[in-house]
């Protein structure tokens, strides 16, 4: 197996951090490892915001959460379920913003693209990650606004995903996967 290979299929969907930091320079290079991703036309619709203040990070999580509480009820007992963290404790974060496009390209593809690019790069140098899209309810609406531009997300830009970095709690199990979704 290549290491690319290995590296994607030891990835998993981190839920349980330390909460120890993880240093800049490496969560620089994961999100520069994120500028290589394709987009549709090459527009690159997106913009990267580091956030590496913890007490930020679960302010944002407890914020997200009393909104999911009354949102999406369902959702809300998941969360609840897995501990009641909806940051799991992460010390890092990539919050991904993409800027609306007209016409036949969506950003939102290219943002799932450019979250996985995210997640294997971090993989790739030993962060445990996990890529999030309830936490950003927490940066939508009036006030949410105002939590994204304090984050420094510009404006024409709209928070879609986050990816949460950090150092897993336990060891992590990726998915197993399911050979008989390939067909041919």
């Amino acid at each position: 197996m290549t290491e690319t290979l290995d590296v994607i299929a030891r990835r998993f969907a981190c839920r349980a951090f330390t909460g120890q930091p993880v240093p800049h320079d490496t969560v620089r290079a994961i999100a520069e490892a994120g500028l290589c991703a394709p987009s549709a036309v090459n527009r690159q619709p997106w913009r990267l915001i580091l956030v590496e203040d913890k007490a930020v990070i679960d302010s944002i999580g407890e914020v997200g959460l009393a909104a999911l509480k009354e949102q999406d009820s369902a959702s809300y007992d998941r969360i609840i379920g897995r501990g009641g963290k909806l940051m799991y404790d992460a010390p890092a974060m990539i919050v991904l913003a993409e800027q609306p496009q007209e016409g036949a390209f969506s950003a939102d593809l290219d943002l799932g693209i450019l979250a996985s690019h995210v997640a294997l790069a971090a993989t790739s140098l030993g962060v445990d990650n996990c890529i999030a899209a309830l936490p950003v309810i927490a940066l939508k609406g009036p006030e949410g606004v105002d939590r994204a531009r304090a984050l420094g997300v510009p404006d024409g830009f709209v928070p879609t995903l986050v990816v949460l970095l950090g150092y897993g709690a336990g060891p992590g199990t990726p998915h197993e996967p399911d050979p008989a979704k390939i067909i041919g």
